[in-house]
């Protein structure tokens, strides 16, 4: 399947890593009304692809992106700003989990956080699962310096994420910090020089690719997003338990296992999007 889009770049290697690069380097990868489109379709069109087992997103040049393209000055927010959006993406507010719900996403996805992140640029690294960070990385949640609030389900996420009292700090104050701050508040799992990143973040995909169940990779990330927002423990519980049982019965509980005892890489029998039973498929 080709991908073919003006300012993304996609690669699918040999184990079905897909690796996803922002490509408006001038621009500190900015991102315009049509790439917002773009990335979205892109996105869902990859997973979607039962070839493809981890989609690693990074930037081209010096940063990951600096955000939404801020070029057209102060109108980008008004009413005719609002208006051209929603006629550009094709969506409103309310299409927003459909387009940009990548938590429902079977496919994990790495955020290779290469270089600045700013606004929507930081916030959408909070889309991803796993965020790898460069080190000296310029990263701000920088919308209350520009009269604006934090977007892309950032202000529900990231209290979750990193707890109530940094995550107030960090939106509130716009502050910036750096790689290896986001690394301690919990924002991202690993920072490392920022030549490093993205070999780091593909070697990590490479791994869960081969080693890991697509299907039970898919269940396990739809499943924890969906108890983020569970507040009866019991419940959750009973739920992930008969869900365990259910996948005890399926074809790659024993591939992993008898790959284990074997000393070699296990053969997947299971697609990322397996067939749950109605009665078992509580999460989205």
């Amino acid at each position: 399947m080709g991908y073919d889009y003006e300012h993304f770049i996609v690669g699918i290697d040999d184990v079905g890593v897909a690796t996803v690069t922002i490509d408006r380097p001038d621009k500190m990868n900015a991102f315009t009304y049509g790439m917002e489109r773009d990335i979205a379709e892109l996105m869902w069109a990859l997973d979607g692809d039962e070839d493809v087992r981890v989609i690693v997103l990074t930037g081209a040049g010096r940063a990951f992106s600096s955000g939404i393209d801020l070029s057209q000055g102060p109108q980008v927010f008004s009413e005719e700003g609002k208006d051209d959006h929603a006629s550009t993406t094709g969506g409103s507010s309310e299409s927003l989990p459909e387009r940009f719900g990548w938590w429902r996403m079977a496919t994990p996805i790495i955020a290779a956080v290469n270089g600045a992140a700013i606004g929507a640029g930081l916030t959408m690294t909070l889309l991803a699962d796993i965020r790898v960070v460069a080190q000296d990385a310029k990263l701000q949640f920088v919308f209350t310096r520009r009269a604006m609030l934090p977007e892309a389900n950032s202000t529900w996420l990231l209290t979750r994420l990193i707890g109530a009292s940094r995550a107030i700090e960090l939106m509130l104050t716009g502050r910036r910090f750096d790689g290896d701050e986001a690394v301690a508040y919990g924002i991202a799992a690993k920072s490392l020089p920022a030549d490093e990143v993205l070999a780091h973040a593909q070697e990590l995909a490479r791994d869960m690719a081969v080693q890991c169940s697509p299907a039970t990779v898919g269940l396990t990330k739809r499943v924890i997003y969906h108890f983020l927002g569970e507040t009866d423990r019991a419940k959750a519980m009973v739920q992930e338990t008969d869900l365990v049982w259910w996948t005890g019965t399926q074809p790659d509980i024993v591939a992993g296992v008898m790959a284990w005892m074997a000393g070699k890489d296990p053969q997947w029998k299971m697609p990322k999007h397996p067939d749950v039973p109605e009665e078992l498929r509580f999460f989205d």
